[in-house]
């Protein structure tokens, strides 16, 4: 990437300003993380492993569905730079009939998984547990999808504060509820993790109606509010939502499903296992929350220099940014590493799931350098609208890589856990080199700045 350390300084300031508000908005994500995880590992070893298998396989919906609905954000950029906000609503409209769509058609998925979750080789007595938990997470699917579209209509007219604080105040009731709902708290029934998927499904439900309520009543989206109730469902929008969003939620799914599925070879180790397996991905949240707000501004800058035409610039904005990772993840490894043996005793009280936690800290500190990799270039690579490769290099290096290894490392060669986790080192650095490569085979020197080859 050069020599010329100036060259990279000069981008440090806009990328750490544009990077810093998304930052601090996965953090309150985190925040709500690690108080279910904690709140659920004190109440009972069983409910955290359960929590485990079902967290995870909805995880991959979840994400999914994020990265589906990242397609709507820069349509409504590019018309809100034109000033036409009844176009804005007729989209939104349309972005919301297509999560709908893909609301039922998750839901109607998930529910043959649910028929069949008893032969996915999980601890039999976790089953009472997980089948309320994984049905009451179903439901609230819908209310997700449809706030995400709400979310990213804010986004993408530049208004990123009032989705924060709507869901800064949804994260609050999510807590709360968990304290009443999983303890028994201020008259409340002591439901365990029931409890906690109650008070999640509570708090997203509050949050699309708040969102909702918003768009529908406030006198500042009377002009998107107009276009929406004019406009019509139509096959144009449907395209270029399905168009950009798919391939990034695709992308992001895979990632997400390379754990979820991980997840479900751990429960073939035991509850105990299962358990620790939940406290290290919970703890992974911080890392990869922080690099993935660095890597969306790293989005937004390269798509500046590809208006301006300015390959060079974009480039050591993209190595500007990928170097502030690094310095993340140095200092998430170093935090992890220093109190390797008391994060287990924050999320369980029980001896023989912080041993095992403990032992994970070596693949979790392996696996950052590949994880903030892959989120700097594949965020460069949406920058340059460049996203359908994304999804072949994904599928290569969590399907391919990821998952035969871990099953060979963890039961093949006996490393148990250990082993599992030894597998995403392996999937994360590869995917970010290919991503890597990728995007520098597109902005090389005899190449235009354009995205297309």
């Amino acid at each position: 990437m050069g020599t010329n350390f100036s060259k990279y300084s000069r981008h440090y300031r806009p990328l750490l300003s544009l990077g810093l508000p998304i930052i601090i908005g996965q953090l309150g994500i985190i925040l709500v993380s690690f108080a279910d995880t904690m709140m659920v590992g004190h109440y009972h070893t069983d409910d955290l492993a359960a929590a485990s298998f079902v967290n995870n396989v909805f995880n991959l919906v979840i994400i999914f569905s994020t990265g589906f609905s990242y397609g709507l954000t820069p349509i409504v950029g590019r018309l809100s730079g034109q000033g036409a906000c009844r176009d804005i609503g007729r989209v939104l409209k349309n972005s919301l009939a297509a999560n709908s769509v893909a609301a039922a058609v998750l839901m109607a998925l998930m529910y043959i998984l649910y028929l069949n979750v008893d032969r996915l080789g999980q601890p039999s007595e976790l089953m009472p547990l997980i089948r309320p938990y994984f049905m009451v997470l179903l439901v609230s699917l819908l209310p997700v999808l449809l706030f995400n579209s709400f979310k990213q209509f804010s986004d993408g007219i530049a208004d990123t504060v009032t989705p924060m604080w709507i869901l800064l105040l949804g994260n609050v009731f999510n807590i709360f509820g968990n304290w009443c709902l999983i303890f028994g708290k201020l008259g409340c029934p002591e439901l365990g993790l029931l409890g906690a998927g109650i008070s999640t499904l509570i708090s997203r439900v509050l949050t699309l109606l708040i969102f909702a309520g918003m768009f529908f009543f406030s006198k500042r989206y009377a002009d998107y509010r107009a276009g929406f109730a004019e406009g019509k469902v139509n096959g144009n929008d449907f395209t270029a939502l399905n168009r950009l969003g798919l391939p990034i939620g695709l992308q992001m799914g895979m990632e997400t499903g390379s754990f979820s599925l991980a997840t479900i070879m751990v429960g073939w180790l035991g509850t105990l296992q299962l358990a620790a397996h939940q406290v290290m991905l919970t703890v992974g949240q911080l890392g990869f929350m922080l690099y993935y707000g660095m890597a969306a501004a790293i989005a937004v800058r390269t798509s500046f220099f590809l208006g301006q035409k300015d390959t060079e610039n974009m480039k050591y904005s993209v190595g500007a940014g990928f170097q502030m990772i690094l310095v993340m993840a140095v200092v998430v490894s170093s935090l992890i590493f220093a109190f390797r043996g008391s994060i287990g005793n924050l999320f369980s009280d029980n001896s023989q799931v912080a041993a095992i936690v403990s032992g994970l800290t070596i693949p979790f500190i392996i696996y950052q350098f590949g994880d903030g990799m892959q989120c700097a270039y594949s965020n460069a690579l949406r920058g340059i609208s460049d996203v359908k490769p994304v999804v072949w290099i994904a599928f290569l290096a969590y399907f391919v890589i990821s998952l035969p290894a871990g099953y060979i490392f963890g039961f093949v060669l006996d490393w148990g856990l250990t082993g599992i986790w030894m597998s995403f080192p392996l999937g994360l650095t590869s995917a970010g080199l290919m991503f890597c490569a990728r995007f520098y085979s597109k902005t090389g020197k005899n190449r235009t700045c354009s995205g297309r080859s």
